[in-house]
């Protein structure tokens, strides 16, 4: 039985992306009731670093709304990550700024963050249908960039969009063709502002696809993020016996997740221990 790898999320900037994805309620396109800023503070980002810390996350990801990693992302991030590591936490960072160069990924690499996160979403044939404003290729291409600099690849989808199950199966091979290390799983969340049909995904479907993600990457830390608490509510075990062994702790970018405290506690009473290793 394998350990349980937390991750926490920290949403460095929020709601101020021009993109049109569909499934986004950080898209400006779509007015969604969300908070908007620009940038939180530097000492709030070390301070919610250090919350995760306390509450056995190792990962911690810095999270920025937008197309791509621009120069002033880049430099507020590489800021951010300096300041956390002068804390001495144990933690392994990851950025998650869209499309970046290599360029770019080597200078977050340089300033100490560890792994990349950029979400495939869907397959290349379904993705034109929930974004218009960049492609499923410069999504792939940020990925291989990300491997080529020599950062740790975090990268996953969404599942419950409207896609077909074939459209499912080319999106896991093509993650299986990155061989990510860690790999998101999301179910969609509604939301009355998305042009999405607001449908909860079944759960009996959601198992099959958290079945199906471990068939095609059996060696991977395959992470339960965003929707399980709608798809699954508090009865979330089954979700451990499909092969999830990672979890996002605490709230996503514009969502409210569950305490971390009922998080761990709830992992503990299914039986699981909570991973201290990176490894």
């Amino acid at each position: 039985m394998s350990d349980i790898f937390l991750c926490t999320i920290c949403n460095v900037s929020s709601g101020s992306c021009a993109e049109d994805c569909a499934y986004c309620t950080q898209s400006a396109k779509y007015n969604a009731e969300i908070e908007r800023y620009r940038f939180k503070s530097i000492d709030k980002i070390v301070l919610e670093a250090k919350n995760a810390a306390d509450n056995g996350a190792l990962g911690f990801c810095l999270v920025t709304s937008g197309r791509d990693l621009d120069d002033k992302r880049l430099e507020y991030i590489t800021q951010a990550t300096r300041e956390i590591l002068k804390q001495g936490l144990h933690l392994h960072l990851i950025g998650c700024s869209g499309i970046a160069s290599k360029e770019s990924l080597k200078a977050l690499k340089e300033a100490g963050i560890a792994s990349y996160n950029h979400n495939l979403e869907a397959s290349k044939n379904f993705f034109p249908k929930i974004c218009s404003t960049h492609s499923f290729n410069e999504r792939y291409q940020t990925c291989e960039n990300t491997l080529e600099v020599g950062l740790g690849l975090c990268s996953g989808g969404i599942f419950g969009m409207g896609e077909s199950w074939q459209d499912r199966m080319d999106l896991l091979y093509a993650l299986k063709t990155l061989n990510p290390h860690s790999v998101p799983i999301n179910f969609f969340i509604p939301n009355p502002a998305l042009p999405l049909e607001q449908k909860v995904l079944n759960k009996n479907e959601a198992l099959e696809c958290v079945k199906l993600a471990r068939e095609y990457l059996p060696s991977a830390r395959l992470m339960i993020a965003g929707g399980r608490e709608s798809v699954f509510g508090e009865e979330q075990k089954e979700l451990f016996e499909c092969g999830i062994n990672a979890v996002v702790l605490g709230d996503y970018l514009t969502t409210k997740g569950n305490t971390p405290k009922d998080e761990v506690k709830r992992i503990k009473e299914y039986g699981y221990n909570i991973a201290t290793s990176c490894e």
